[in-house]
């Protein structure tokens, strides 16, 4: 949960933003470990959001040069940035998961006019599921090749081994974008015998704990890690068909910039 205390500093700095970089906010979020459902008690506050330009910022032969992104300083546990409608749009054309994710968040601060509306129901046209198997993969072997192959471990990165393996079974079962909460994705460990109760111990354990250090390895979390990153080694995803991409993001872009500075 997010306290009223926090979401109304979120709105205060929102507003600071815009009028700083004369933009307007169309979406604001919570990102990271609170929107995933494993915050720990002293996590971050992640806030996430995408603005727009007046429509003259964007006619210049200089556009590519300028700066597409808001960033602030970590202050009091928050940390907020932002990107520009145009640069949020190239990255959800290549099925980025950070926009993915943001759009799909369900910790919402804010939104105005129909941009979050219609990026959503673009979702299902534009995200490459291929992309995304390709992506939470990597993520998975990261976190594991860095964290988990030693007999200490630390516990919370099981988290970030655990999410993607899990994003990945969402993608090649319903050939759909992964939701971010991790409680949704746990559908696919209810067979895995002894799996379950030992995320759930470990969901409660960073719940309650400040910071999760070095602990032995958990077994049934290191085995169905282990098998599944051998498992996705042999796979070749299969590409879905999508829209005309370009054309449907850049009809958003210029009906988002006739509904805000009209």
């Amino acid at each position: 949960m997010i306290s009223a205390e926090v979401r109304q500093e979120v709105f205060s700095r929102l507003r600071a933003a815009e009028s700083e970089h004369h933009v307007k906010v169309l979406l604001a979020i919570e990102s990271g470990s609170r929107a995933w459902g494993f915050a720990s008690p002293n996590s971050d506050y992640d806030a996430r959001f995408i603005y727009v330009h007046p429509p003259e910022w964007y006619l210049s032969v200089g556009l590519e040069e300028k700066r597409d992104v808001i960033e602030y300083p970590i202050v009091d546990d928050m940390d907020i940035n932002g990107w520009d409608l145009r640069k949020a749009l190239r990255l959800f054309a290549k099925s980025n998961p950070g926009f993915v994710e943001w759009v799909q968040s369900p910790i919402l601060y804010e939104r105005a006019g129909l941009f979050h509306e219609k990026a959503l129901a673009l979702l299902p046209q534009v995200y490459s599921v291929e992309n995304g198997i390709y992506h939470y993969r990597s993520m998975a072997k990261t976190n594991y090749r860095g964290y988990l192959q030693t007999d200490h471990v630390p516990l919370k990165k099981y988290f970030y081994v655990l999410r993607p393996l899990l994003s990945v079974r969402w993608l090649e079962h319903y050939q759909t974008p992964a939701p971010i909460e991790f409680h949704r994705l746990l559908e696919f460990v209810e067979k895995e015998e002894g799996l379950r109760s030992a995320i759930n111990d470990l969901l409660e354990l960073k719940r309650v704990s400040p910071e999760l250090g070095l602990s032995p390895q958990i077994a049934p979390i290191q085995k169905f890690i282990e098998n599944e990153l051998a498992r996705l080694e042999q796979i070749t995803p299969m590409r879905n068909d999508r829209a005309d991409v370009e054309s449907l993001l850049s009809d958003l872009f210029r009906s988002v910039l006739k509904e805000t500075w009209s």
